[in-house]
């Protein structure tokens, strides 16, 4: 085996082996159709000025890294897909609330190595009927995971933005 087949074979191992981590367990569209009974209305745009990023900022401890976000809304319901790193890598969760509530929480595309114990529903059971309190906290406690304690902050923390992203999305712009 020339040396090129070696390299080329280490990066297909690699490439591989990095891929076994990710694992999607639900579409983005077939969650928000999920959410709206298979009718999903149109998408909406919120808009991240300076001041709600700066409030981000104390949900997530980071800027998020985009400047607008879709969301999708019908009534007191609102469909929010958002991600942010565990470890190293991006978690992709679809949060749903309705009248200022997490009505349910799913993880949709896990990447990393480790911590996927936070897609089953006896851990994201506990979002439900979590509200946000005026400083941007849940109202109630989450319980941990031993050795997932990285993904359960980036759910918590997913959990928190969405309530105040819905929160700002009721205002009149």
């Amino acid at each position: 085996m020339t040396a090129r087949h070696t390299i080329a074979a280490a990066f297909t191992a690699l490439f591989f082996a990095v891929m076994a981590h990710a694992a999607v367990y639900q579409e983005a569209g077939a969650f928000v159709a999920e959410a709206f009974s298979g009718k999903p209305p149109e998408p909406k745009m919120l808009w991240l000025d300076t001041a709600m990023q700066a409030e981000i900022v104390k949900i997530l401890g980071h800027r998020y890294p985009v400047m607008r976000l879709r969301y999708w809304s019908d009534g007191p319901r609102s469909v929010w897909l958002l991600e942010e790193i565990g470890k190293e890598e991006p978690i992709t969760v679809g949060i749903v609330v309705n009248r200022q509530k997490i009505e349910l929480i799913k993880v949709l595309e896990f990447r990393e190595s480790r911590g996927g114990e936070v897609r089953h529903p006896f851990f994201t059971r506990q979002f439900e009927g979590a509200g946000l309190r005026d400083d941007r906290e849940l109202d109630r406690s989450i319980d941990g995971i031993s050795g997932a304690t990285l993904s359960v902050r980036a759910l918590t923390k997913l959990s928190r933005l969405a309530l105040y992203l819905d929160g700002k999305a009721r205002v009149p712009q």
